[in-house]
């Protein structure tokens, strides 16, 4: 099997400015109650911030395997399409994990519903678009 480095390496990249976009102006200021933090509370802000380089340098790798398997998987299914194989991949292990973490937790069910619907949805939109990217990038 023949995968596409570069198709991986712009998946991985194109998470995480998803992801800064995604926790930052769209869902930023719900994320920000969900897990405690006042957006005016500069000092948590700040402290939160404090080792985040080694935070999104781990997460890139853990981005770089989890799109590199994909890829493997996608170019094996050959009677799915890139975006059909991430759906699956998504609604059997990505959905359920998210749900199960935001489930079982001490939150009320709004803020559970709230954790699951930005996390779930944030995955959604990466897999399908990892589905896109790698489906047709050969």
């Amino acid at each position: 099997m023949t995968i596409n480095t570069y198709a991986v390496l712009a998946c991985s990249v194109l998470a995480m400015a998803l992801g800064g976009v995604w926790y930052g102006p769209l869902f930023g200021k719900t994320w920000m109650k969900i897990v405690g933090v006042k957006p005016s509370d500069i000092a948590a802000r700040k402290e939160m911030q404090k080792g985040v380089g080694k935070l999104y340098v781990t997460q890139f790798l853990l981005t770089l395997f989890q799109v590199y398997v994909l890829a493997y998987y996608i170019e094996g299914w050959k009677d799915a399409s890139g975006i059909e194989n991430a759906l699956w991949i998504w609604a059997a292990f990505i959905m359920p994990t998210v749900a199960g973490s935001a489930m079982w937790n001490n939150d009320s069910t709004k803020v559970s519903w709230a954790r699951f619907l930005i996390q779930g949805g944030y995955q959604l939109i990466l897999f399908v678009s990892f589905g896109l990217i790698l489906g047709y990038w050969k």
